[in-house]
Order: C-alpha cells, then structure tokens, then sequence
C-alpha cells in the first residue's frame, strides 16, 4: 500500500449528507502506513456522533478493500455546544467556529459594512482563521466590497460553500440572487435566513466569523444572538449627535443581550487629504470616546475619510490590503489587534453564553403575554324557599 492508493481509496468515503468526498473536502490530515496497519487522521467540520461514527465504519470499509488489516482511524471534530448549568441551556447552531463578531449600529449609512470587511481581512492578515457573513438580508453590499460580485458559490449537496477572498470565507445573499433583486420578505424569513448562514454554508473552523448585521435592533440580532454566544459586539458609529443617539441604542442592546461588548468605532473621523495627508476634523473627532465610557466600553479605532476606502468598496480592492502602509489601513489593524486581544480575554473568563436569552415560552405564545387569573366565581343568592338550590 501507498500514500496514493490509500488517498485513492479514501475518495469513495463520501461526507455524510453531501456528495463529496473527505479527500476532495480536504478532510484528510495524516497517513501512516507500516505494512498492512494504516492510521488515518481526519478533521471535519461536524461535532455530532453519529457523523463521526458512520465515517469511521466507510474509512474501515474502504482501506480493507485494498489490504489493510490493522486500521486506526482518528475523527478530530469541533467541541460540542457547551451547556449552560441553569435550567436554560445555550445554542450554538455553528460549533465548529471559536469566535462570533456581531458588527452593529443603530442605523444605516455609518460604514458598518466597510468596516466588517476591512476588520475581517486585517484578521485574517494577523494570521486568524476568518469568516465574514453579510447578515445584511435587505442591502447586500459584502461581495462588491470582497470582489465576487461576479461569482456563485457552489452547492455541495443540501450545503453550500462559502467563496473566498483576501484569506477570508464570504457568504452573503447578495451572492445568491441576481443583481439589483429586491427581496420583499417579513421578519420570520429574514429570522430563517439568519439560522441558515449559520447552519447550512459549509464554514471552515475558524478563529473568527465577523457578522455584518443590518441596522436596528430587530428581528436579526434577536435571532442571531440566541442562535450562537457571540464573543464580541462592535458599535460602528459617526461623530454627529443624530448618529450617536442611535449607536446609543445599539450599544444597550448588547448589554440587555448579554454580548461582550468590544467597543465602539468611530467612523468618517476626520477627512485625510490624499495630497498631504493631512488629517482635518469635518464631523466633530473624538465625540464617540463619551458614548463609549458612558457604555462602560472603549473606542476601538477612528477612521476617517479617505478617497481610498470608497474607491476600494466599489472596486473590490479593500484599502487594509490594497494600501497597506495608509493612515487608514494601520487603524483597522490596530482595531483588529485589539479585537482579537478582547475575544482572548472573554474566552479566557469562561468564554460568550447566549443561555439566558434564550426563548422559554411554549410555541406559538408570545413571551410578552402575561398569564390572566381565572374569573373568580361569585357565590349565588338563595331564591329564599328553603328548597336547597343554592
């Protein structure tokens, strides 16, 4: 036996539930072969037993067809979701990814998405395994912005693979319909939609999925937050007053979610003149440092304007790659430096639960509904006879 006829053999152990197998997934990280003992070494994606199982029962079954006698097989998977110890457990719907950074803000128009694209590859630049989810069902702007607006990810039985860009997986629902395709949906769909991202896109073990939510406080962060125990929240913010009040919004929806906070980025902070590199105050610089302490969180990064960050956006050419040695570029990895500081410590300390928002109502009541109290029952009068009616 061979390397290769071992490899070969292995190409007919197809991946529970796909149509692909271990070999093509990439699955395969070790082959030992000693006579006719053969050790495999496999990692996957899945944390359930009965995957694990039934790959090791197709592995046995395959390498005995080519000679092999004394078989070890070594399934390497994601820990299961951990258990919270009161009577409400938490959910994880994605195990095999460590980290979840939910990119938020009150309202739209700040840069979140610009700013969920640039961390996310400024992370994946410092050496983390990264994801970057378009959350943003109703303005899907990731895959202009990463450069596979042109591209289709591919559907790998009832999953689908993300596609990838700068070291960095990219799933966005911009990616699956056609350009300039207004989705008219309610929130139950866009809440479906959300645990599907999650579920159903054949996400690598990463270190890190950065999530751009849509703005608001809605339907989508409520699903996310108790669909996976996000490590980190970011507020992105502009320097006016009217945008604060709203990144105000967000940041208490982190604390009443129970979301680690990360902090708060300060977007168009200032204006850098491509010419001198001059950096002046349009918007009123620094206004976010008080929401921030105000919030018991700390200002991650200002960024300002700079021609660069459009013109990456709408080419596909991110500035933290593209123009690495900017003013802007070293802000974003400063953030990201920070970012990656911040989930550490939260992991360190026992790591994100979503168990106490999770739902506990039975289906179909609602958890505002309060319970009313039976009618009481007046005591009759007796119709005065004596007959014993009453």
């Amino acid at each position: 036996m061979t390397q290769e006829s071992v490899l070969e053999a292995l190409k007919n152990v197809i991946y529970p539930g796909f149509t692909k197998d271990i070999v093509t997934f990439g699955f395969i990280k070790e082959v030992k072969i000693e006579a006719n003992s053969v050790a495999v070494v496999v990692d996957i994606t899945s944390s359930a037993v009965e995957v694990r199982d039934e790959l090791v029962k197709s592995i046995d079954i395959e390498l005995r067809k080519i000679g092999a006698t004394d078989i070890k097989v070594a399934i390497n998977q994601p820990k299961a979701p951990r258990q919270a110890s009161n009577s409400v457990s938490g959910k994880n719907i994605a195990p095999q990814i460590k980290n979840f950074v939910m990119v938020s803000s009150g309202k739209g128009g700040v840069g979140k998405s610009t700013t969920s694209v640039n961390i996310a590859i400024a992370m994946a630049m410092q050496g983390k395994k990264v994801g970057l989810l378009d959350a943003d069902i109703y303005g899907p702007n990731i895959p202009r912005m990463m450069g596979v607006n042109e591209q289709k990810p591919e559907i790998m039985g009832n999953k689908v693979l993300p596609l990838k860009a700068y070291g960095v997986e990219v799933m966005s629902m911009g990616s699956l319909m056609e350009s300039g395709q207004s989705l008219i949906w309610r929130g139950s769909m866009i809440m479906k939609a959300i645990e599907q991202f999650l579920r159903d896109i054949l996400w690598s073990e990463l270190d890190v999925l950065v999530i751009d939510m849509p703005p608001g406080t809605g339907d989508a962060q409520l699903t996310l937050a108790q669909s996976v125990p996000v490590t980190a929240g970011i507020t992105v913010t502009t320097p006016q007053e009217v945008s604060l009040d709203d990144s105000r919004r967000s940041l208490d929806m982190f604390k009443k979610l129970h979301i680690p906070t990360a902090g708060v980025i300060e977007n168009m902070s200032g204006f850098i003149c491509p010419e001198c590199n001059t950096e002046s105050d349009i918007f009123g610089m620094g206004t976010s440092t008080v929401m921030a302490k105000e919030y018991d969180t700390t200002l991650l990064a200002q960024i300002p304007i700079e021609p660069a960050i459009r013109i990456g956006g709408d080419t596909g050419m991110p500035i933290v790659y593209h123009k690495a040695d900017s003013i802007t570029a070293k802000r974003y990895h400063e953030c990201a430096s920070k970012l990656i500081a911040f989930m550490d410590e939260v992991n360190e300390s026992g790591g994100a639960s979503n168990a106490q928002i999770q739902p506990t109502t039975p289906p179909g009541v609602s958890a505002c509904s309060t319970p009313q109290p039976a009618p009481k029952k007046e005591s009759a009068e007796s119709c005065g006879t004596g007959c014993g009616c009453h």
